[in-house]
């Protein structure tokens, strides 16, 4: 949490809807160890909680499932599943990366690489799909795509891209990368062993955190309104509170490519 931006944009759009409604939220954090997480929902159940929203980044449905059977709504944040009926308000990930693939491809009339998260998570997994959707709607195969795995940090993707370098493993001409985090570790690794960004290697992120404009070069990227998604699942969660009993809803927030100077 702390070492991502995006959550804390997230977090002030879900304050601010709080205040706006003239709701109080409480902000709890649930970790794994030992019975942390049956302990805490028990807690809720006899607490003056009248709803949940829930940040889903990093949760499987299992994970979601026990939130489920708690007396009150819960609205799903950042994630989304299949196998389980919620309510849950999200990115379109797949529309974000299908946006940077396009762009890549059309600009650079080349082969698109992909820094993909060496962590999976559902949302760099619709990322993947989206990419990869793009890349066979103009006519070129997904697996001749150069792909390298990369630490979902700035310091672990510099690390990890300045082995590939030194291992003389092949460059794309352009690539996508899974988040900002790892593209700028990839752009700084790749700008010290002597390329030129755009020029020689273009590079477009996602997710739009603060320090993609003022980054040298500024990255490309795809813009998330996340204060709109924190404030969309807090007002989604009223209404349930207000209104028990409406069938779950899927909310997706669509996404802009931002062309800045890496791509």
């Amino acid at each position: 949490m702390s070492d991502t931006p995006f959550f804390e944009q997230v977090s002030e759009g879900l304050a601010g809807e709080c205040r706006k409604q003239n709701y109080s939220l409480k902000v709890t954090y649930v970790f794994e160890e030992g019975s942390s997480v049956e302990q805490q929902i028990r807690d809720l159940r006899v607490s003056d909680c009248a709803g949940i929203v829930l940040l889903g980044t990093e949760m499987d449905a299992g994970d979601l499932r026990p939130f489920l059977d708690l007396p009150f709504p819960v609205v799903l944040l950042d994630a989304y599943f299949d196998t389980v009926s919620c309510n849950c308000v999200l990115i379109n990930n797949i529309q974000g990366a299908y946006l940077a693939g396009m762009s890549l491809i059309h600009t650079y009339r080349a082969q698109p690489g992909y820094l993909q998260s060496a962590y999976q998570i559902s949302n760099f997994a619709e990322r993947s799909s989206g990419f990869y959707k793009a890349v066979r709607s103009c006519g070129m195969s997904a697996s001749k795509c150069p792909l390298h795995l990369l630490i979902p940090s700035i310091e672990g993707a510099y690390a990890n891209m300045k082995e590939l370098i030194k291992a003389k493993e092949e460059l794309a001409r352009c690539y996508f990368a899974d988040n900002d985090l790892i593209a700028i570790g990839a752009v700084k690794a790749i700008k010290e062993a002597g390329y030129r960004i755009p020029e020689d290697i273009a590079v477009i992120g996602f997710d739009n955190i603060p320090f993609s404009s003022v980054f040298e070069p500024s990255l490309s990227t795809v813009n998330v309104e996340k204060q709109y998604m924190g404030a969309a699942a807090v007002q989604r969660l009223i209404s349930l509170i207000r209104d028990p009993g409406q069938p779950p809803v899927k909310t997706e927030i669509n996404t802009s490519l931002i062309r800045r100077n890496s791509g």
